[in-house]
């Protein structure tokens, strides 16, 4: 009871704050919108700030799918062409009302914007950006060609708007309200869990997938959510101009939506609508110097070149970077929980259950047996270790348990589950946790941020909402020691640092089995003392380990059982100080047989 209350006293401040913003927020949009409608304007001064706001629709559906979860979508034109054709045609060929045909028009957006996603997204980098510029000039083709249903170059006029609407002074306040409202979201986005799963994904989709999120799924949500904005912003473009053709949805346009939020920043809508803006107000703001042939031109791409050369995070980008030096959050002032690990009851013993079973495991790159038909077990609450020479096929174990390599043949159990054919996710929501021997941490994000996203995944039990989850992330790097610089970025940290903020990671996921992938490389002498500590006080709250090291004084303080590794085959499995007595482990290690080292 008090714990609940303690909880609902500490949220209150910030959801109160939250609600304040918001109120500042929606009052400050009425009066803009209020202003751009009752302020005397010219009509092309109307005209320019319609295409802002609904090109700036368009360009926040990019700062989603790019500047969030970090995907190449070079065909927004497009999902932009679908939305107005949608209007364009839904309200003079088929008489429809505005809002069904905008509303037709998002959702065709979105039916093709999650299709090219489910599609295309396990490809990536330069093979992703070919497929949407096919895409895009597939649509423009059929534009340009369907002419019984698009009507050709000719392109479609006499596009009606709602009849509250009529006027384009009208028409440019709905338009502003709704980039206002979007706007606001997309702005919000980053800090729900769908938003920390797209920066994380974004930043490391190694990563991602072991710390529970489901990358694929993502990163089609991702696609998804920009073609449907990039829907809407089409269909107030139609409403707003009367008429649409083909050349305004071509390949061309979508490099200047994709230029539009690089300009402003990437990863803000604040940045798109500076980019948006810069694009269209900035050339129509130096016609006065096209009476000097090619002086237009030249200052308008010196002023683009220079943006990109000296704030490559755009305008924005560059802003945020300075003020983020002036004011970084308050410290939190109230101790963090205690970090709960495994269930009382769960020490190691001779009669204890299985946390994992290993049966028969192969891995084969072509004709590579880098894992050859392994077989151990890891008992419940003790720490085992899994070692061999260089190449022996250790990480490639630890990857084919984890789920990032498919195993050739073989079965895993986890806790008595099955979980040989799940993806690496899916293995984190049955209780897998996982570090890396290089380690991967979302680098644009926070330490508190990154152990968040551990904290995050289906099937951790740890409270329902945010505040929960900021909670258990605390602990997770009090655990550590590292709980004071929790809202630091991680690229601030020294490499020990945040070989324990991946430690902590793993550790707010709540896994019952936690691999460990060489986590002494890299360390000095006191780090690893540092270390060897953490993991003995992992181990007494009865987490169940499996650890991978080269440091033979780690394993052997922390290791009770020990698994041997050799050319991909186990040699030898069994307890710590019998294995490393065993000939076989020696000669492996020393390359002949053993007239001496004593590894104990």
């Amino acid at each position: 009871m008090n714990t609940a209350l303690h909880t609902a006293a500490k949220a209150a401040p910030k959801n109160t704050r939250g609600r304040n913003g918001a109120i500042a927020f929606a009052a400050l949009a009425a009066a803009v919108v209020a202003l751009v409608v009752l302020l005397p304007m010219q009509g092309y001064t109307v005209h320019i700030l319609v295409q802002t706001a609904t090109f700036g629709i368009a360009v926040f559906g990019l700062t989603i799918v790019l500047g969030l979860c970090g995907q190449i979508n070079l065909a927004q034109a497009a999902f932009f062409g679908f939305g107005a054709y949608a209007v364009g045609l839904g309200t003079t060929d088929l008489h429809l009302n505005f809002w069904v045909a905008l509303a037709m028009g998002a959702a065709v957006a979105l039916v093709m914007g999650g299709f090219l996603g489910m599609t295309t997204l396990k490809l990536g980098g330069h093979y992703l950006a070919m497929v949407t510029i096919s895409f895009q000039q597939i649509v423009t083709l059929i534009m340009v060609n369907w002419i019984p249903v698009t009507h050709g170059p000719d392109g479609v006029g006499k596009i009606t708007r709602p009849e509250l609407f009529q006027s384009s002074q009208a028409f440019l306040g709905l338009c502003v309200a709704a980039m206002a409202l979007i706007g606001y979201l997309v702005w919000r986005l980053p800090q729900t869990p769908l938003g920390r799963a797209m920066r994380a994904v974004r930043d490391n989709e190694l990563a991602a997938g072991v710390a529970g999120v489901d990358v694929y799924r993502v990163k089609v949500a991702a696609f998804a959510l920009s073609a449907v904005l990039g829907g809407i912003g089409g269909g107030l473009f139609a409403g707003g101009f009367a008429y649409v053709s083909p050349d305004q949805f071509s390949f061309a346009e979508s490099i200047v939506l994709i230029t539009m939020t690089l300009l402003g920043g990437v990863a803000s809508p604040v940045g798109a609508l500076i980019g948006t803006g810069l694009l269209i107000v900035l050339p129509e703001s130096l016609r006065f110097l096209k009476s000097v042939p090619g002086l237009y031109l030249a200052i308008y791409g010196l002023s683009i070149v220079l943006i990109i050369r000296y704030m490559p995070d755009g305008i924005w980008g560059f802003v945020q970077d300075r003020v983020r030096r002036w004011l970084a959050p308050p410290p939190f002032t109230d101790a963090p929980a205690d970090l709960m690990l495994a269930p009382p009851g769960q020490a190691a013993t001779a009669d204890a259950p299985m946390a994992l079973e290993v049966q028969g495991l192969a891995k084969h790159f072509g004709g590579v047996k880098a894992v050859d038909d392994i077989s151990f077990s890891v008992r419940r609450g003790s720490v085992h270790a899994l070692i061999g020479p260089n190449g022996s096929g250790k990480t490639t174990t630890l990857n084919v348990l984890s789920g990032i390599y498919t195993g050739t043949a073989g079965r895993i159990l986890l806790g008595g589950q099955d979980v040989t054919a799940l993806p690496p996710h899916a293995r984190t929501a049955a209780g897998l946790g996982r570090t890396f021997q290089n380690i991967r941490l979302f680098r644009s994000m926070t330490a508190l941020e990154n152990v968040i996203i551990g904290a995050e995944h289906p099937g951790n039990e740890i409270g329902k909402g945010h505040e929960a989850l900021v909670e258990r992330a605390r602990a997770a790097l009090a655990f550590v020691g590292l709980e004071a610089r929790a809202q630091e970025l991680v690229t601030g940290f020294s490499y020990g640092h945040q070989r324990l903020i991946e430690i902590a990671r793993a550790l707010a996921g709540n896994p019952t089995l936690l691999l460990l992938d060489e986590p002494a490389a890299g360390l000095n002498s006191s780090e690893k003392v540092g270390l060897q500590d953490l993991l003995k006080r992992i181990a007494a709250k009865g987490l169940t380990i499996l650890i991978i090291d080269h440091d033979m004084t780690l394993v052997t303080e922390v290791a009770e059982r020990i698994t041997v590794l050799n050319f991909g085959r186990r040699i030898a499995d069994g307890v710590a100080a019998d294995v490393l007595r065993q000939p076989d482990v020696i000669a492996a290690y020393l390359g002949s047989e053993p007239d001496a080292p004593d590894f104990a």
